[in-house]
């Protein structure tokens, strides 16, 4: 059954308002970092000599080491997935699904080779919340900071983790990382709250037996995308329609406190995690470390993650942990309709399922909390927004039959990058004449604060994600609250430590207000991370201190850039794959 949009014609708008699988073993067993007497169970706040919770990781970095990994990317067809069901096709990294979880610790310099072996699809990996400080040539978003990698080529990105917490990986070559192009990060440092034992990134996320490239053919039919046909918890679940597939199991240590690392990888769900009988303690959000905070669930939108600690306090048992999606918020469909794991203590019968299923969560409304605190503080000057300054840009849909196909505008012009001619290819040879269809936002001033304000007039509430920075979410109106009016919603905004992330929900028919620092250049994609919607051209592009940027770029990337684009070229001209949507 299909969700109809709530409005034939639907329109968005940004103000732009000027400057101012079974789980993985504990994480301290696969991390080389030895900080002595700091970050113990009993110490996480500390890290290593002059560094700790406290330090401002935007302005210092500790020493690391160099970490290489090496990711490849097959096809398979007739795949029996984790559920015991045939798709047609996937795409695996390292032959696992979901790839495999990169380790290194903060401070640390990633150099991950990617080869290609797909038969007919470029690819290119996006780093999701990685600041890329001085490295956007290594961002990963095809169109904008390079061209694909064509099949059977690599290309080692090249970064250094000067944040720590938990993030992911996936392709940004269309709605590829559908097909199983995806992958956790972890980058070990200090924490908010004490906890004994780290259990890793936990990936949930929407799985389709039907293709990536068929969905996305299918929505520009149609603007409700298909319901999923099941939610994997790490890369697991049980069949729903009959046999096959079995539960994901997170085992915890009677009396011991876990940190779990919840990450949301998907394509079009957003969802509200809760554990029978448990709670948990939020302590960092994104990237962000923040001030510990129990709550009895905790919203994921897709790209964000949320590390929690929980207490195995409880009865020595099983326990369900659930995934609930508010279908009247159009948060996402299944035709899983309970999605569950199941949290299994140490001494507990290993085959036995829990028996109490728990009660639902209240509805968010498909919104995520603003009530988290950040450890290190950013207090933008309120004093410099001024609303009435800035431009507009206006976000569209349209709609058959009135048009060809479901198109996603921004300024009246949806974005479709040029696969074989990068943003980035304009900026290394000084040329300013970019297509409309990139659609580009020029951000020039240096080191200040930008601030922005997004209203939606469409019905539907998006996951909206900033490449190469994190903002401060200033305030957020309800659903259905209209735009933002600076007489009476300017009242509403703190600029006192606000929340700060890398993805927020943008209420349907309501505002947001965000901000960021000018302070690193480069091409940065604002998109929904609604994997069709990006793909429908919802997304612009932040083209930051043009300048600066060129400055950063040195030779050997240059080399590497233009070689790749060369091959990309020469392979496309021939390829029996073509773009049939944003290339995003």
């Amino acid at each position: 059954m299909r969700l109809s949009l709530p409005l034939v014609a639907a329109v968005s708008k940004i103000l732009f308002l000027g400057y101012a699988r079974a789980i993985p073993s504990p994480l301290a067993e696969l991390s080389t970092h030895d900080p002595g007497s700091c970050n113990t169970p009993s110490n996480r706040a500390c890290w290593s000599n002059g560094f700790d919770i406290h330090t401002d990781y935007e302005t210092k970095t500790p020493p690391g080491k160099v970490k290489t990994f090496h990711l490849e990317i097959t096809e398979h067809d007739h795949w029996k997935g984790p559920d015991g069901r045939i798709r047609d096709k996937a795409m695996l990294i390292n032959n696992q699904f979901p790839g495999p979880t990169l380790v290194a610790d903060w401070g640390d310099t990633l150099k991950i080779t990617v080869t290609n072996k797909l038969r007919t699809n470029g690819t290119s990996i996006h780093w999701h919340g990685i600041r890329q400080l001085g490295t956007n040539i290594h961002d990963g978003a095809n169109g904008v900071t390079e061209c694909p990698l064509p099949p059977g080529s690599s290309k080692t990105y090249t970064f250094r983790a000067t944040q720590y917490g938990t993030t992911w990986y996936h392709s940004h070559f269309t709605a590829q990382y559908t097909d199983g192009v995806i992958g956790t990060i972890v980058i070990n440092g200090p924490a908010s709250l004490p906890y004994d034992i780290d259990l890793g990134a936990y990936p949930i996320f929407d799985y389709y037996l039907e293709t990536a490239e068929r969905i996305v053919l299918d929505t520009q039919s149609n603007p409700a995308p298909p319901p999923s046909d099941n939610v994997l918890f790490n890369g697991s679940n049980i069949n729903p329609e009959g046999q096959g597939g079995q539960y994901s199991r997170v085992t915890l240590t009677p009396g011991k406190r876990h940190r779990l690392r919840l990450v949301n990888p998907s394509s079009e769900h957003n969802y509200q995690v809760s554990i029978v009988d448990h709670d948990m303690t939020v302590i960092a959000t994104d990237f962000v470390p923040v001030n510990s905070f129990t709550t009895n669930n905790v919203f994921l939108g897709i790209g964000q993650r949320v590390d929690v600690t929980i207490d195995a306090s409880k009865r020595v048992g099983n326990y369900w942990m659930n995934v609930t999606m508010f279908a009247e918020n159009l948060c996402g469909i299944s035709n899983n309709p309970f999605p569950a794991a199941i949290i299994h203590y140490a001494g507990a019968p290993e085959h036995s399922n829990p028996t109490d299923p728990g009660v639902t969560p209240p509805n968010t409304n498909c919104l995520d909390t603003q009530s988290f605190s950040p450890v290190v503080r950013r207090t933008p000057p309120l004093s410099a927004f001024q609303p009435d300054d800035g431009s507009t840009l206006n976000v569209t849909v349209d709609l058959p039959p009135s048009a060809p196909i479901v198109t996603w505008k921004v300024d009246n012009s949806s974005m479709r990058v040029d696969w074989g001619r990068p943003v980035l290819e304009y900026v290394m040879e000084g040329n300013t004449s970019y297509p409309r269809a990139e659609n580009i936002v020029s951000v020039s001033e240096r080191d200040a604060w930008s601030f922005w304000v997004i209203e939606d007039l469409t019905g539907i509430p998006h996951p909206v994600h900033l490449h190469g920075h994190d903002f401060v979410v200033l305030g957020r109106s309800g659903p259905n609250e209209g735009p933002f009016d600076p007489r009476t919603d300017r009242g509403r905004l703190r600029g006192d430590n606000p929340v700060r992330r890398d993805v927020t929900m943008l209420p349907p028919g309501g505002w947001v207000v965000l901000a960021f620092r000018t302070d690193n250049p480069g091409a940065w994609l604002f998109h929904c991370h609604i994997a069709w919607h990006v793909s429908g051209g919802f997304a612009v592009d932040f083209l930051e201190r043009v300048d600066d940027q060129l400055a950063q770029i040195s030779r050997e990337d240059a080399k590497a850039f233009n070689e790749n684009c060369h091959a990309w070229r020469e392979y496309y001209a021939h390829s029996p794959f073509k773009q049939i949507d944003s290339g995003l």
